[in-house]
């Protein structure tokens, strides 16, 4: 059974690094970065602001919020085991670090903006923002995180079902050679 289990693992592991020397050729196809990795190294405000546009058509802005009351939950609840006496208190000043952080939600979301318009130019994101604009790109957006999660899951069950035709093929090659495995 182990061995069954570490064959599905490899088998995933395998057809994992298939898919990403696909997408490798695929990127490879599109123009190269400059030296430093970065489309834009340096990015003017307007490349930040259609990042900024183009991360909120994104849901970007959803998606970083939660990182302040995260940060300031674990914070609170790194204290309590050792103070639960204080957990009243702690909540509060967790009440109190949530409004007074409130700005913060957009120091993070503007540092995730200017990292897209450093690999991304300013043509780039023009493009992209009009493309989410349209109605296929709306339909990405409403679609392809579970699109994603379809496709790894129907991989990982190809992966199981390829799995138990090589350990089936192992074990009829080694009975041949007068082995029962």
């Amino acid at each position: 059974m182990l061995a069954l289990a570490m064959l599905r693992r490899l088998a995933f592991a395998i057809f994992a690094l298939i898919a990403s020397a696909s997408f490798s050729v695929v990127s490879a196809q599109a123009p190269a970065p400059n030296r430093t990795g970065f489309a834009n190294p340096n990015p003017s405000p307007a490349s930040i602001a259609l990042a900024r546009e183009l991360l909120e058509l994104k849901g970007g802005r959803q998606m970083f919020d939660g990182m302040i009351m995260g940060t300031i939950e674990s914070a609170k609840n790194a204290f309590i085991p050792n103070n639960p006496m204080l957990t009243k208190p702690l909540n509060e000043v967790a009440t109190q670090l949530r409004t007074e952080y409130e700005p913060k939600k957009s120091e993070v979301f503007n540092e995730v903006a200017r990292a897209y318009a450093r690999y991304f130019t300013e043509q780039d994101m023009k493009e992209l923002v009009a493309f989410y604009k349209t109605t296929l790109g709306k339909k990405v957006l409403a679609h392809e995180s579970a699109a994603v999660e379809d496709g790894f899951k129907r991989a990982q069950d190809w992966s199981n079902q390829f799995s138990d035709q090589v350990l089936a093929k192992f074990r009829a090659e080694m009975k041949k050679r007068g082995h029962d495995l």
